[in-house]
């Protein structure tokens, strides 16, 4: 980071991320667009609109990417805020960094949509998406490629991760089989009334609270819901996560929402599933998307990159097999 003044901006910025009842509803959400959208995307990549299903959305395509390889991102706003436009930027930034095409859509959003509207639009978008790449891979074999289930990556943030995390639990076995990795940043996971977060008064990081998750939580469903894993995914059963996919989570230490994610962890791990926690020094919800104030931003978007590309590659056992030999030849000539 390079000073106070630009920990005190990303925070500013990151706040708006982040909805009080106390606000105005319309007013929230254009701050959010305020804040984050721009006119520019970076790193020359191409913006196309297009309705999977019914469902409006954004494709990302950065100039080189794999053709077999497609993520759909859900984005965050505290379940009433966000949009597509607001996250293209970052978005943008995520489909360099990982080599992949990434679907943003615009699904409904409480408090006029409560839940599981939002849900209900992402299984739209991803039976889509599946549909729509399986018939390319197939077109592919046609002409002598070899055919394969397409890979798809489901990554959120905030409040997106229980929409992510619902859409994944509601999947049939023949689905889930293609998820290659679910990547969480600084996901919301528990808002049920016995959460430490919403029952302790004035619990509070530098950008979160949990009185505000508690808000949001309300405007989201009824209180019975808040319960239910496909609202608090951390209350999912053992059961139900066996044969998740790949989970990573990326997250700042100064959260007050990383016990929730450790509590994931162990609850994925426990049912045999595998779960990555990553956790950043010093770093704030979502610092991720404050990239002009914060270096660790960048760093943390191309550790996705690496995550996502460099388990990509094949390497053949022979290859690893030759590579002492090789070292070893190197150090003896020089």
């Amino acid at each position: 980071m390079n000073s106070s003044h630009d920990r005190k901006a990303a925070v500013k910025k990151l706040k708006t991320l982040v909805y009080s009842t106390k606000q105005d509803l319309d007013v929230f959400r254009k701050n959010i667009e305020k804040a984050f959208y721009s006119p520019a995307i970076p790193n020359d990549v191409e913006c196309n609109e297009h309705n999977y299903g019914n469902i409006r959305c954004d494709v990302l395509m950065p100039p080189v990417y794999a053709t077999e390889r497609i993520m759909i991102y859900i984005h965050g706003g505290s379940f009433v805020g966000g949009s597509k436009k607001a996250y293209r930027s970052f978005c943008a930034s995520l489909a360099h960094a990982t080599s992949c095409r990434v679907v943003v859509p615009e699904f409904r959003l409480a408090p006029s949509f409560a839940f599981p509207n939002g849900i209900e639009d992402l299984q739209i978008v991803f039976r889509s998406v599946f549909t729509e790449e399986q018939v390319a891979l197939s077109l592919d074999a046609a002409a002598g490629k070899k055919a394969e289930l397409p890979e798809v990556i489901i990554a959120a943030d905030g409040s997106g991760a229980s929409l992510a995390m619902a859409l994944l639990l509601n999947l049939r076995e023949r689905y889930r089989e293609c998820i290659s990795h679910v990547i969480l940043l600084s996901p919301w996971l528990n808002v049920t009334s016995d959460s430490p977060l919403i029952k302790e008064k004035k619990v509070h990081d530098e950008v979160m609270s949990g009185d505000c998750l508690r808000r949001s939580a309300d405007v989201y469903t009824n209180e019975t819901n808040l319960s239910n894993p496909l609202v608090s995914p951390i209350m999912a059963s053992k059961e139900i996560l066996k044969g998740f996919p790949s989970v990573y989570i990326q997250m700042g230490e100064k959260e007050i929402l990383v016990e929730d994610a450790k509590q994931l962890q162990r609850n994925l791990h426990d049912a045999g599933s595998e779960c990555e926690l990553d956790i950043w020094p010093g770093m704030m919800f979502m610092f991720q998307m404050a990239d002009e104030y914060i270096e660790e931003a960048h760093l943390a978007v191309n550790k996705i990159g690496k995550l996502i590309t460099y388990e990509a590659e094949k390497i053949d056992e022979a290859t690893l097999n030759r590579a002492p030999v090789l070292e070893s030849g190197l150090d003896r000539e020089a």
